[in-house]
């Protein structure tokens, strides 16, 4: 019998029994894939909307965001690397289930919150609980959010689809070179915006790296695209600090910044200069 493969995202790791994915959260058991994060909360804040990044979903308001462990690409520039690095066995986490997480969400609605965002590492590489826990948002009359490498399987972004609100989806860039640098493919998550906003609201993040993908003509190809997707689909075009193994250059230079998000205007009704 063959060993099975991880349908969660693009990768399509082959696991034998009791191997772990390449995101260090899914791995096989008992001859099945199973989730390791599932439920296992290594991050809870209540934030403003708009640090998601989500500029016209319920802007003002709040909510109360979730994260666990684990991530499937291995961009060198990661802001929270200790969660999305690690493990079951090397992150602390707090068990929890969609209905109690569900319940806090709305016990915060005094307090400005709308729902759920699953957030810090990559959630979609445990969709099982954002499915789980978003269902249970709804049920209690709560929004859902996902800010997302946008690279998980279709099947995986199908599961939780119906349970989804609004999306921030970073798009890293408009290369496949950059992409497979940062072991990602930028045509899964094509695929995957295309399909969230078929049916959800969806804002992307662009991250601009100097000497990576801050060209004029990438960021024109990257607009472009996006406009034949939906030109009033929001765009932040946000600036870079040194962080993690990427500390070997300054800060993305604010001119630089503002310079790109007039170029996406061109093709863009709604792009906003982030980090500046």
């Amino acid at each position: 019998m063959s060993d099975p493969v991880c349908g969660g995202c693009f990768h399509r790791c082959v696991l034998a029994e009791g191997q772990t994915g390449l995101c260090r959260a899914r791995r096989c058991e008992g001859g099945r894939i199973v989730s390791l994060s599932y439920g296992r909360l290594t991050a809870l804040a209540l934030d403003p909307i708009e640090k998601k990044p989500l500029a016209l979903f319920y802007p003002g308001t709040q909510i109360l965001s979730a994260g666990s462990f684990g991530c499937n690409l291995r961009c060198p520039f990661c802001q929270n690397a200790a969660i999305s690095g690690a493990g079951a066995d090397d992150a602390a986490w707090e068990q929890t289930t969609p209905e109690r997480l569900a319940d806090l969400a709305a016990q915060l609605r005094p307090r400005g919150n709308i729902g759920l965002a699953f957030t810090y590492n990559e959630p979609m590489i445990g969709w099982e609980f954002v499915r789980d826990a978003a269902r249970a948002a709804h049920a209690r009359g709560l929004r859902t959010v996902v800010v997302t490498n946008g690279t998980s399987s279709p099947e995986a972004l199908a599961a939780v689809l119906p349970f989804i609100d609004a999306f921030n989806i970073d798009l890293k860039g408009f290369t496949e070179d950059w992409y497979r640098r940062l072991g990602g493919d930028l045509g899964s998550v094509r695929d995957f915006i295309r399909a969230a906003a078929g049916a959800a609201h969806v804002e992307l993040t662009t991250l601009i790296v100097p000497g990576e993908n801050d060209g004029d003509d990438e960021m024109q190809a990257l607009s472009a695209w996006v406009a034949s997707v939906d030109p009033a689909m929001p765009l932040h075009v946000t600036r870079f600090f040194p962080r993690h193994r990427m500390q070997d250059r300054p800060p993305t230079p604010v001119a630089r910044v503002l310079h790109l998000a007039a170029v996406a205007r061109r093709q863009l009704k709604n792009v906003f200069p982030g980090n500046v």
